[in-house]
C-alpha cells in the first residue's frame, strides 16, 4: 500500500495530467458539465457491477475513472472561477466535521441509528425545508424509494416492528386485488412495491442488489435451459409450457450444483 506522501503525489500527478489534457487534447478541451454527466453515470454503473462481482482489480480501475470525472468537473469549474478541486475537498471536509459532532464535538451517541437521526436533524438546521430534499428526483424508482425510507426512518418515522411491516404488505395486496380500474391498480401495485422495499430496509437488505442477484440467477438458469433444449435438437418456441418447465427444473438442478 502507498504511503500518504505517495498518495498525494499520485493525486497531484492526476491534477497535472488533467491540466495538460484540458490545454492540449481536442476532445478534453470540448467537454462540459453536460457532455460528461452521462459518461459519469455510465462509469458509476460500471463501478457498481465490479463491486457486485467482487472484482477488486476492476473496482480499482472504475474508481480511477470516477476520480478522473471528479477532477474533470472541478477543472472545468475553475476555468470560470466557480470553484476548484481544493474548494470541493474543503467543502466535504467541513461537512463531515459538522455532521459528526459525536467525533469532533461533544454529542454522545449509542449506535448508528443515533448517528443517522443526528445527521438528518443537522441537515434541517442547514436550511433544508424537508428531510426528503436530499433525495434526487432522477434516481431510479426502487433506489429512490429506499433512500426515502432511509431518510424518514432516520428521524424515527417507522413501523414499530416486523409484524407491522408484514401486515402492511398484506393490506396493500388486498387493496390491489379489490381494485378493478387499471390506473388505480397500478397505484396499488406501486404501494405493494413500496411496502416490500420498506420491509427489505428493516432487514438491512438493499432491494436493488437483491433484485439484481435474482436477475442474474434467472439469466443463468434460462440460458442453461436454452443450452439443454438446443442440445436435444429442439426449438424452444415449439415446446409446450410443461416441456419448458421440465427443462427449467433440469437447468435449476445444474445451476444449483
Amino acid at each position: 500500500m502507498s504511503t500518504r506522501e505517495k498518495q498525494l503525489e499520485s493525486f497531484n500527478k492526476l491534477l497535472d495530467i488533467m491540466d495538460q489534457l484540458r490545454e492540449e487534447c481536442p476532445w478534453d478541451k470540448k467537454q462540459t458539465f453536460q457532455s460528461l454527466k452521462d459518461l459519469t453515470l455510465e462509469e458509476t454503473y460500471e463501478l457498481l457491477e465490479a463491486i457486485e462481482n467482487k472484482d477488486f482489480e476492476e473496482i480499482k480501475k472504475e474508481l480511477g475513472d470516477l476520480m478522473l470525472h471528479l477532477v474533470f468537473y472541478s477543472k472545468i469549474a475553475s476555468e470560470s472561477d466557480k470553484f476548484d478541486i481544493g474548494d470541493v475537498l474543503n467543502s466535504i471536509c467541513d461537512k463531515l466535521i459538522y455532521r459528526h459532532p459525536h467525533i469532533y464535538g461533544s454529542v454522545n451517541v449509542k449506535d448508528e441509528n443515533d448517528v443517522k437521526q443526528n445527521w438528518e436533524k443537522l441537515k434541517l438546521k442547514e436550511g433544508r425545508n424537508s428531510v426528503l430534499e436530499g433525495v434526487p428526483s432522477s434516481l431510479p424508482s426502487m433506489i429512490k424509494a429506499y433512500r426515502i425510507l432511509d431518510k424518514v426512518k432516520g428521524i424515527g418515522f417507522d413501523f414499530k416492528n416486523e409484524s407491522e411491516d408484514i401486515n402492511k404488505i398484506k393490506e396493500e395486496i388486498e387493496e390491489f386485488e379489490n381494485e378493478n380500474d387499471l390506473e388505480n391498480k397500478e397505484k396499488e401495485f406501486g404501494d405493494i412495491l413500496f411496502s416490500l422495499i420498506n420491509f427489505a430496509h428493516r432487514q438491512n437488505i438493499n432491494p436493488e442488489n437483491a433484485l439484481e442477484k435474482t436477475n442474474r440467477k434467472f439469466i443463468t438458469r434460462f440460458q442453461t435451459m436454452e443450452y439443454l433444449i438446443k442440445n436435444k435438437n429442439l426449438e424452444i418456441e415449439n415446446l409446450s409450457l410443461n416441456e419448458l418447465n421440465f427443462f427449467w427444473d433440469e437447468a435449476k438442478s445444474i445451476c444449483n450444483k
